[in-house]
């Protein structure tokens, strides 16, 4: 019987969580990213850091979204764990510097001793980048908790062994074939009206949609979730992103990877309007085809050649299938990388490279 009720009520629970997890206010989300950058440009180290960087020898990890819970029914952290261990390991040992960017721990459902109960071995390997000087720590809308909590300092302490700083945002700058640029990193709830401190929808998820989430072992993060054309949160990101001049915006958030301006299905789309024009019958048939696995028809009339090369969303390190996804910047490169199991084993996959010199701002 719990079975078949849980076969009932899925689809329907998750169409609901995804139609109500996100209501973003297009004048709340330009004033807030725009205030934001302003206080961290002109006041670095109290919302903010302000980091030159060498595109040649920095290296940098961006990852968001873990939202590492107690180890129940709940936790949509639990089969990608081992990924992200993983990740941890490679990119300290290549001495990349970490960028957590919110929503690492879930303190909406869960306490924080129960999180720092069951997530011991995370908070270890994040320690290593403490060690090194190597690590930002971001909050985002469901970790608010490290920014607002008078007791954030002494958790902090607990788990990492020593205080660090918290922020809302940090911003990179470098110089790519004589170009400068500004890389705007922040966790992306900003103008959201169901995420921004929003004390309704905190109550929710831990009275109703957590209870719900663990009896019917929920995870929204599908891959399938992802295989759209930008969600109305990332639309409004890409579209404030496009008035900077020479900056790009990273966030995570939405839990949907964007690269260069364009989710999964949106670059299929381009490579095919691409593949069109060159008369490429192989590519396009190509393409086609990956569109029909994905049970979509018809074309999207989208002028893909207006778009500029402005917002990157690292996607998130809970997707039910056990895959995390962050965006990585070295080697005078920016990458959106994907870390799945291969067996027991976890492997590093470049999604999509770009040099930072080619990036159309």
């Amino acid at each position: 019987m719990a079975s078949f009720i849980k076969r009932l009520l899925t689809p329907t629970v998750i169409k609901l969580a995804n139609k109500y997890s996100t209501r973003p206010d297009k004048r709340r989300v330009n004033s807030a990213l725009s205030k934001l950058y302003q206080q961290i440009i002109t006041n670095p180290g109290k919302r903010g850091l302000v980091i030159p960087f060498d595109g040649k020898k920095d290296k940098f990890i961006v990852l968001s979204d873990q939202h590492k819970g107690s180890r129940d029914g709940a936790d949509i952290f639990t089969r990608s764990s081992k990924n992200y261990l993983a990740a941890l390991d490679h990119y300290d040992r290549e001495m990349f510097t970490y960028i957590n960017l919110g929503d690492s721990e879930e303190l909406w459902g869960n306490t924080f001793l129960a999180v720092k109960k069951h997530n011991k071995a995370t908070f270890e390997n994040e320690k290593r980048f403490i060690k090194r000087k190597a690590f930002v720590k971001i909050f985002g809308n469901h970790d608010l908790y490290w920014d607002n909590d008078p007791l954030a300092a002494l958790s902090l302490m607990q788990i990492y062994g020593e205080a660090i700083p918290i922020y809302e945002g940090i911003v990179l700058q470098t110089v790519a074939d004589n170009r400068a640029i500004s890389v705007f990193m922040t966790h992306g709830h900003q103008g959201d009206l169901q995420s921004d401190g929003n004390w309704f929808s905190k109550w929710f998820v831990s009275n109703i949609w957590g209870p719900t989430q663990a009896f019917l072992a929920i995870n929204p993060n599908t891959p399938a979730n992802n295989q759209q054309l930008k969600t109305d949160h990332n639309r409004l990101m890409y579209e404030w992103s496009a008035k900077q001049t020479n900056t790009l915006l990273i966030t995570g958030h939405t839990h949907q990877p964007v690269f260069r301006s364009f989710t999964e299905l949106e670059s299929i789309y381009e490579k095919l309007a691409h593949a069109r024009a060159a008369n490429n019958v192989e590519a396009i048939t190509l393409l086609q085809n990956k569109i029909t696995a994905l049970h979509l028809k018809g074309d999207v009339v989208t002028d893909f050649s207006a778009y500029l090369d402005t917002y990157f969303n690292t996607g998130c390190c809970c997707f039910d299938d056990g895959d995390i996804t962050g965006i990585e910047i070295a080697d005078e490169c920016i990458r959106l990388v994907k870390w799945e199991y291969s067996g027991r084993v976890s492997e590093r996959k470049v999604l999509e490279e770009c040099r930072l010199s080619d990036l159309k701002l």
